[in-house]
């Protein structure tokens, strides 16, 4: 998937064909896919347009110099978070800045119709807003759609230049965000019934050693297989039963280190919101063992009147569209601190406007102490470029949480290297990516990119066994039930990361990422300066070592098992939650110095991938979903098979420095 390419622009000097020496341009307005060829004329005059200009605040440098600062150990201002009232005091739109712009809208006939700490709406015909941003607005004919966007770069007057970071809503855009998690009963095609469990149907003749009913494994290797045809090794076993919370507390040293999250507040943003969210979340945790949401322990925001793009056809999927990663978040956050405080912040919409809303809101009432986000996209796709103001107003949000003391966790994508190749099997990848690239916001040198692995356990309790990379090969059960289809199997999922071409390397990895990997673009070439490496860290989000989800929203409560580095992104929320608990409740805030800080130390499992090479044995096991419409539903996957990245021993583009331990959540007591 990918953020939306070309609505948002910085402001930048004229070149000396622009309107004149009193404006600036906002490079990127007139997006990419605007192409003359493509262009259909101009918009009725009369047609009415808002857009959304974001003010640059009084000392953009200074925020981001305090942001890095307050986060890294030595500095004399580590750890001396600001409040929200501060932040604004000494880095926020001044009186005057907000005046200037105002006047400079109102003066050029638009007007203002809202306005936050970060942003002014302003809204008219569209003859005026292009006489208020010297442009001409037209249609264009872009993918089976019609768009409308710029015919050139808006300018601004530059006596406004400096107080505007970009501006948002002067072209369309079809979003391609969506929730980076994939249900096995949705992949597989399952019916269930109400605890989530395949319906049975009627079976053909029965394969020897195959059973007709889904089986599973309780731990890594419990149940052999026979008489399935032989695959990747002579022997195999079912595939891990989908994990509960208490397993994966396990793992990860939860609860050997007693810690609950209790004290600290985890927030968590997708689109919309389910109307059955905390009852769905208290019948989750009862059915397995946990304790329900105290009272007030679970709130939400959430604003279902402005709620936008809900069609069938809008492309983010509407309310029910996210109910399964609403789900997957809260359940999964409170499942591994259980008693910290979750807030659910429900964006308006799956575009970047509306999750920067969600995400701006966290940080103007400062709602939580770290920030889930099951999202990401793309930087370069076929509609076009990520433009730096688009990710200037991210990063401005990330870094105003930083000074507050608040991290942000994103996913890294579950599509590999993002290639067009990887692309062409993967089953949640993005279809309009130009090349092997990492996501964004989750390679934003200001957030916690989390990665996936594959994790094996030892016993049904959930006792730590291995790690390799999240990535997995795919074979079906040919229909005659001798052989698997295609084989070797064709990638099917994977977790995000690799070399950014687009970031340089950030000040906390420079001793801890391997030279060669930071000089190494995705796409082979060599770069002059060491560039961002992602993801941070990993935990467990294979499709197919999948976590059980409870959910309803309209429907019979019913429970699945779900994949993706959407799971791995609220895993490892939860797991800061308890780390603030270690420390008494004192914030860590951006995490991702502390995170380097402890790389390659007991604080983190080294996830090393031991399946490839000479003399290695590749890692498989057969998943068996039972008869699924009259005929026997049984994959062979291998894993560790990641597209284009790998995880080796040491730091990696696949897993990060490794998957969060016992020692880790003791490092910070």
């Amino acid at each position: 998937m990918a953020l939306v390419a070309g609505t948002m622009a910085l402001a930048v000097p004229s070149q000396a064909s622009a309107p004149g020496p009193a404006t600036r341009t906002l490079v990127g307005t007139h997006p990419l896919w605007a192409a003359p060829a493509a262009d259909k004329g101009a918009l009725p005059a009369g047609d009415q347009l808002t857009a959304r200009v974001y003010l640059a605040g009084q000392d953009p440098a200074g925020l981001a110099a305090y942001a890095k600062a307050v986060s890294s150990v030595g500095s004399s201002q580590y750890g001396r978070f600001l409040t929200v009232a501060q932040v604004q005091q000494r880095f926020g739109a001044t009186p005057a800045q907000i005046a200037a712009v105002n006047a400079w809208a109102t003066g050029a006939g638009l007007q203002v119709v809202g306005s936050s700490a970060h942003y002014i709406d302003v809204h008219g015909s569209v003859t005026t807003v292009n006489r208020a941003f010297g442009t001409h607005l037209h249609q264009y004919a872009v993918q089976g759609k019609l768009l409308e966007a710029p015919s050139t770069d808006a300018v601004i007057p530059v006596s406004v230049a400096g107080a505007i970071l970009g501006v948002v809503g002067l072209s369309d855009s079809a979003p391609r965000i969506h929730p980076q998690s994939v249900s096995v009963n949705t992949a597989e095609g399952l019916s269930t019934d109400a605890k989530g469990k395949p319906k049975p149907n009627p079976a053909p003749k029965p394969k020897p050693g195959l059973p007709n009913v889904a089986t599973c494994s309780d731990f890594w290797g419990q149940k052999a297989v026979s008489g399935a045809p032989k695959g990747y090794t002579a022997n195999t076993t079912f595939d891990q039963c989908s994990f509960t919370p208490a397993q994966l507390r396990k793992a990860y040293g939860v609860t050997a280190s007693g810690l609950t999250g209790k004290g600290a507040t985890v927030a968590i943003v997708d689109a919309y919101g389910s109307a059955t969210m905390l009852a769905d979340a208290n019948t989750f945790a009862a059915r397995h063992g946990d304790k329900a949401f105290r009272k007030g322990q679970y709130t939400e925001l959430v604003t279902p009147s402005k709620w936008t793009q809900t069609g069938p056809k809008d492309g983010c999927g509407g309310a029910a569209g996210w109910a399964g990663e609403e789900s997957l978040d809260v359940e999964m956050a409170h499942g591994l601190a259980p008693d910290a405080n979750v807030v659910y912040v429900g964006a308006n919409s799956c575009s970047d406007q509306d999750l920067m809303a969600a995400l701006s809101t966290i940080v103007d009432k400062h709602l939580a102490d770290v920030v889930s986000n099951s999202w990401s996209g793309l930087m370069h796709t076929t509609s076009g470029d990520e433009t730096p103001a688009q990710i200037a107003a991210y990063e401005q949000i990330f870094q105003q949480g930083a000074i507050e003391g608040i991290g942000f966790d994103f996913s890294s994508g579950d599509c590999g290297d993002e290639s067009p190749a990887a692309a062409a099997t993967g089953s949640n990848c993005d279809p309009t990516s130009t090349r092997a690239q990492a996501g964004f916001p989750s390679s934003s040198s200001w957030v916690t990119d989390v990665g996936g692995t594959a994790l094996g356990i030892k016993d049904k309790s959930g006792s730590y066994g291995f790690e390799t990379d999240m990535g997995t090969q795919r074979s079906a059960l040919s229909a005659d039930g001798k052989s698997w289809t295609p084989f070797p199997g064709a990638f099917y999922f994977g977790g995000g990361g690799g070399t950014s071409e687009d970031f340089a390397q950030p000040w906390y990895q420079g001793t801890v990422v391997p030279s060669a990997l930071a000089h190494t673009l995705m796409s082979g070439a060599q770069s002059k300066t060491a560039q961002r490496v992602t993801p941070d860290v990993a935990m467990n989000g294979d499709l197919y070592t999948s976590v059980l989800v409870g959910m309803s929203d309209g429907s019979p409560y019913s429970e699945g098992g779900y994949g993706g580095t959407s799971v791995s992104a609220p895993e490892f929320s939860a797991i800061q939650a308890d780390a603030i608990q270690a420390r008494h409740g004192r914030p860590i805030g951006f995490a991702n110095p502390a995170i380097y800080e402890r790389a390659g130390s007991t604080a983190f499992h080294d996830v090393v991938n031991n399946t490839r090479g000479k003399g290695q044995q590749p890692l498989n096991a057969v998943a068996d979903f039972g008869v699924i419409q009259g005929s026997l539903r049984v994959r062979l996957v291998a894993f560790g098979r990641d597209y284009g990245l790998a995880a080796t021993k040491g730091f990696d583009n696949a897993t990060g420095v490794g998957s969060p331990t016992e020692a880790y959540l003791n490092s910070f007591r």
